[in-house]
């Protein structure tokens, strides 16, 4: 399993909110796992998906003091299962932006029914961190898509 848990951008307001999309699908081996016979999307990639959505929306600011990172979960809610092939929908909004951390509150979505809910707190990790030329596909893909529909 590729541990990118965000397919698609649908809309994105850099450093305000975000709406993406995920599926993970039947043929994934975690399934066989959680749980046998009655195969549910773990919680915790729920709320990695809200993560990775919300972190993309601070990056996509493209603000000299990092990549966003998790820092920490502050709260998360389950309030139903998310079976494999359901396409979910992750709404991500920063409530605070500061120079050092950000906090987001995000919720995911399905068939237009909340099926789980995160505060998360972000930090930065600065750039020259990462390997060289690290570019993070979905989001390279929305702003270069975004930017040739204004052209």
């Amino acid at each position: 399993m590729k541990f990118v848990l965000v397919d698609r951008i649908l809309e994105l307001n850099p450093g305000k909110t975000i709406v993406a999309t995920k599926v993970l699908r039947a043929g994934e081996e975690l399934f066989r796992d959680h749980f046998p016979g009655f195969p549910v999307v773990p919680g915790v990639l729920l709320t990695e998906m809200m993560a990775q959505a919300a972190g993309k929306c601070l990056d996509a600011e493209q603000n000299p003091r990092g990549k966003a990172m998790l820092g920490k979960i502050l709260s998360a809610t389950f309030k139903r299962w998310v079976v494999p092939d359901e396409p979910v929908v992750i709404f991500a909004r920063i409530e605070s932006n500061r120079s050092d951390y950000a906090t987001a509150k995000c919720h995911v979505e399905v068939g237009g029914k909340m099926a789980s809910s995160a505060e998360l707190f972000f930090v930065f990790v600065p750039k020259e961190q990462f390997a060289p030329g690290y570019v993070d596909d979905v989001l390279e893909s929305y702003l270069s898509g975004n930017a040739a529909q204004h052209e």
